[in-house]
């Protein structure tokens, strides 16, 4: 269907090529469908899926419409975009952004965030090229590590809608941490397996998806780096991984009750010394689905409340993490 309505539209003397990354965490959008100069392009357009790269009009105004799962034309779009395309080339489209008039915080309103110069493969083909898209709305401004290998900063002042690279990397298997925009503290560290998963000569867009704070998002989807192939289909999201922060250790003792757990589970943490304190609770899928700061806890036992009314039963990880310090731990929801 999606190809089908390309085609008839496209003039075939002049084409450029485009894919479409949903990327919108609102759950007022998790389905969307896209018009495209009217017509219907994509219907039911999922929520960290993609399309291919397909052919679209160049040198000519092309107006792309989003409207809600249950549109019947056009017209009941909720924002339209016009574009004109340069003839042959690429462009990576990642919609971003929040929907809802309310229950979002910060509610950074939804965008088409395009990008010229978009690769099916690798200029070098013992490499995978990286397209990186930083979409979600709650994230802050910051720094990218990789730690794996030894390859350090790859970027900083990474902020909301910006793109990086392409990066072109060797096929190796990676470590990538997100930290601050300083660089001192490790947010959150995925691995990146492009040897495994089999990308030597591939390319690929990695979105920065979901949001670090769920509770003040009406508990929408937990942050994660996913990645759109060119042959588009859903998302694969990269493995949420822990690093070595334990060397200078700030936390004596971690303990969590009861768990298993129903509406709350308790959180005893003993700190050698005066720090701030990150928890953040993944699903068994690796996504993140609640990250609580606390600012300057003090030395000795702190006793925190976290509210778990929200989780569907089953088996989550629970990282503690200090400024030089992380410790996970299992958590068992249950009925």
């Amino acid at each position: 269907m999606f190809c089908a309505v390309l085609i008839s539209a496209v003039s075939m003397a002049q084409t450029a090529k485009i894919q479409v990354i949903h990327n919108s965490a609102d759950a007022a959008a998790s389905t969307v469908d896209v018009y495209l100069n009217g017509g219907l392009a994509i219907d039911d357009f999922a929520f960290r899926t993609a399309t291919p790269f397909i052919d679209v009009p160049a040198g000519v105004q092309i107006d792309v419409a989003i409207a809600p799962s249950t549109s019947t034309s056009v017209g009941d779009a909720i924002a339209t975009f016009s574009y004109t395309l340069t003839q042959d080339e690429k462009y990576v489209i990642v919609a971003n952004g929040i929907v809802s008039g309310t229950g979002y915080n910060p509610a950074i309103p939804f965008d088409l965030q395009v990008f010229a110069g978009g690769r099916e493969s690798a200029n070098v083909s013992t490499n995978t090229d990286l397209l990186v898209c930083h979409g979600s709305t709650d994230a802050p401004a910051v720094s990218v590590w990789e730690t794996g290998v030894g390859a350090g900063q790859l970027f900083n002042n990474f902020v909301y809608s910006d793109f990086e690279g392409y990066l072109e990397l060797p096929t190796n298997d990676y470590v990538v941490e997100v930290r601050d925009n300083a660089g001192t503290t490790t947010l959150l560290a995925y691995g990146a397996p492009l040897s495994t998963l089999g990308l030597q000569g591939a390319s690929a867009v990695v979105v920065a998806s979901g949001f670090l704070n769920p509770a003040n998002n009406s508990n929408g989807a937990g942050f994660g780096l996913w990645v759109a192939l060119p042959s588009g289909g859903n998302l694969i999201p990269l493995p949420l991984v822990i690093t070595g922060l334990n060397e200078n250790n700030t936390i004596a003792q971690l303990n969590l009750f009861p768990n298993p757990a129903k509406d709350n589970v308790n959180i005893s943490i003993d700190l050698k010394e005066k720090s701030d304190v990150i928890i953040s609770i993944f699903n068994a899928a690796g996504s993140l689905v609640t990250r609580t700061t606390y600012n300057d806890l003090m030395t000795g036992n702190n006793l925190l409340a976290i509210s778990t009314a929200d989780l569907s039963s089953g088996l989550y990880k629970v990282n503690v993490q200090t400024n030089d310090s992380l410790k996970s731990t299992n958590l068992v929801i249950e009925d």
